[in-house]
């Protein structure tokens, strides 16, 4: 564990790499339950989950006005002091076991201390979201927008009504029930959504961590998850990015179990393809717009990993394998795909916004359809070559070291063929915009393309690292006379450089973790108030929306810009996710009247 090299997740055919010389046997208590290789899993699931809550229940303590600026500043400030507080001593044990402890010590508390770390990443979201919402009981985006859409829908799955259109069923689902459990039902589902989307954010680094933990060591996950979650992570819909970030190393941990299903027995090669069926049945009701993006080219890469010539022995296996994985998953996710196939040629997106107006092959950043000013003359920022920034060139060049010394890993593999179909989804769908009129989501396809960067760029430095420590552990045991020398690059110093490593990690993930938080705190600029009559909003406005909303005792919110008696009311009426009758034409959020013309291409509807 302590060494910066990768679980054997490349070649499946490949022996299992040994250690340069065994681990130390654990000692003390450590000999008992926790030498288990399950009950080390589960400890480690267990500790990232814990930080995670456990970090955001503590920032309830934290008690500032969020609508000022001055009280966000602060509010921030106390976050960080919490991690300090919380992270520093975490890290100082990795440390002192890296310089201190025997080596199966320190691998006990690698583990641990990384899993902690990315329970403690969205925790702090978490917990600085709840800093946003301090003293009102309503979710991010109150009854607005996409929440008072989600209400909605909980509220019709409360009163009996089938979920309408092809939406995934399974938020809705949890925010009905949650809403019917502690509040009440019916009129409930906004108090009810500022919890879920508190748990479900804070949850996000740990099931990012824990899946990536299915391939790779705990450094090399940790270095994925961390920084993937916080930036990708949107906590007013935390459960539709976190669909994706699970999913990727899902599949890639599903087609290396096919790749070797020959081994397993055929009791054991069902029971696996169930598990990962059922996985992914749920993960595609909970959201499925991922799925549609990878699929094309994840089914082109299982056909090449069918072995075809390898006669009867070894394809039925694989095919046992896949049809328990297709066939369970079917099962599980059988009420959406019914949706899918009855009415997705009539769902259409004719929502536009500024991701939409960018250049298309642009996909290192977006916007959402709370951009503020700006406009797609001003954003993205160019970098120097070619429009592409430094950022862009170091993603690509960890992308060309994973193609070129981990093309035969199977993670590479997967995230190569989603990277593919995704792009060519996008450009399809994209080029089909002026003619069809309809967006079809394609802006989405941005995420899961870097996400994909994102993953290729650590693999590539993770083999780049492996292949190096090889070469010079091999030139090390050279002497100069011929014979052997002592090894220098010693497991001990390896474990050094990755304890080092998870520090800064840590370090990265409080300071992205205040970025993305600061971002939802309530605006404070009134050109984006609609309170002012501003057609324009920034990302602030969704916990503004939630300050302005009568709690559940029937008192305004502590902090309520409008004063103490004067916010609004449940709207009762929110029942299921409706739309307005498709007109054929593309609606263009974001910008102004006397714009409409030149950016849309019709006259504006008003």
């Amino acid at each position: 564990m302590t060494d910066l090299a990768t679980s054997p997740v490349g070649d499946s055919e490949a022996e299992p790499q040994r250690p340069e010389r065994a681990a130390e046997p654990l000692l003390g208590r450590m000999d008992g339950l926790l030498a288990r290789p399950w009950a080390v899993r589960s400890a480690e699931a267990l500790v990232s989950i814990v930080a995670a809550f456990a970090f955001a229940l503590l920032c309830t303590r934290i008690n500032v006005n969020p609508l000022n600026r001055v009280g966000q500043v602060s509010g921030l400030a106390m976050l960080q002091k919490y991690a300090a507080i919380v992270g520093l001593p975490i890290l100082a044990v990795l440390l002192y076991t890296a310089y201190r402890g025997s080596l199966a010590r320190y691998q006990l508390v690698q583990r641990l201390v990384c899993a902690a770390v990315a329970g403690l990443a969205t925790g702090a979201v978490a917990g600085g979201i709840v800093v946003a919402l301090n003293g009102t009981q309503w979710g991010l985006g109150g009854q607005e927008g996409d929440p008072g859409n989600l209400i909605g829908m909980a509220n019709g799955m409360l009163t009996g009504h089938g979920l309408p259109g092809v939406y995934p069923p399974g938020f809705p689902a949890v925010l009905a029930l949650w809403s019917k459990l502690f509040y009440g039902g019916v009129g409930g589902g906004g108090y009810a959504l500022k919890d879920v989307q508190l748990i479900c954010t804070a949850l996000v680094g740990p099931m990012a961590y824990l899946s990536w933990r299915l391939l790779l060591r705990p450094f090399w996950a940790l270095l994925i998850a961390v920084p993937s979650a916080i930036l990708f992570l949107d906590p007013i819909r935390p459960y539709s990015h976190v669909t994706m970030l699970v999913m990727v190393p899902m599949l890639a941990a599903a087609l290396r179990e096919l790749r070797r299903a020959h081994r397993l027995s055929t009791r054991s090669t069902v029971l696996r393809g169930v598990g990962f069926g059922v996985s992914f049945g749920l993960m595609f009701l909970w959201y499925s717009g991922w799925f549609v993006w990878a699929a094309p080219g994840v089914f082109v890469l299982a056909l090449f990993l069918v072995p075809w010539r390898k006669g009867a022995a070894r394809i039925k296996p694989v095919l046992l394998f896949l049809a328990a994985t297709l066939i369970s998953a079917g099962v599980v996710g059988a009420p959406l795909l019914y949706q899918l196939v009855r009415l997705g040629a009539e769902a259409k997106d004719r929502y536009a916004y500024l991701s939409v107006y960018l250049d298309p092959a642009y996909v290192m950043g977006w916007a959402s359809d709370r951009a503020g000013d700006l406009n797609y003359h001003d954003f993205p920022w160019r970098g120097e070559l070619a429009g592409q920034s430094a950022y862009t060139l170091m993603l690509l060049a960890g992308v060309a070291l994973a193609l070129g010394l981990g093309l035969r890993s199977i993670v590479v593999r997967t995230t190569a063929a989603t990277l593919v179909s995704a792009w060519l989804l996008r450009f399809y769908f994209a080029s089909q915009l002026a003619h069809a009129k309809a967006v079809q989501l394609f802006p989405r396809t941005t995420w899961i393309i870097l996400y994909a960067l994102m993953i290729l760029a650590v693999l590539g430095l993770m083999f780049a690292v492996q292949r190096g420590t090889g070469w010079l552990r091999t030139v090390q045991r050279v002497g100069v006379d011929g014979g052997p020398a002592p090894l220098t690059l010693r497991p001990a110093v390896t474990g050094r450089l990755v304890a080092g490593a998870v520090c800064a990690v840590a370090l990265f993930g409080t300071m992205a973790a205040s970025w993305s938080v600061d971002r939802y705190m309530p605006t404070t600029d009134s050109r984006y108030l609609p309170s002012t009559g501003s057609q324009q909003v920034d990302m602030g406005i969704d916990a503004w929306r939630a300050h302005i909303l009568v709690n559940r005792n029937g008192k305004c919110p502590k902090f309520d810009p409008a004063g103490q008696n004067d916010c609004a009311k449940v709207n009762m009426n929110l029942r299921e996710y409706n739309n307005e009758p498709d007109k054929g034409r593309l609606w263009c959020a974001n910008v102004s009247g006397e714009d409409w013309a030149t950016v849309c291409g019709t006259k504006r509807p008003w």
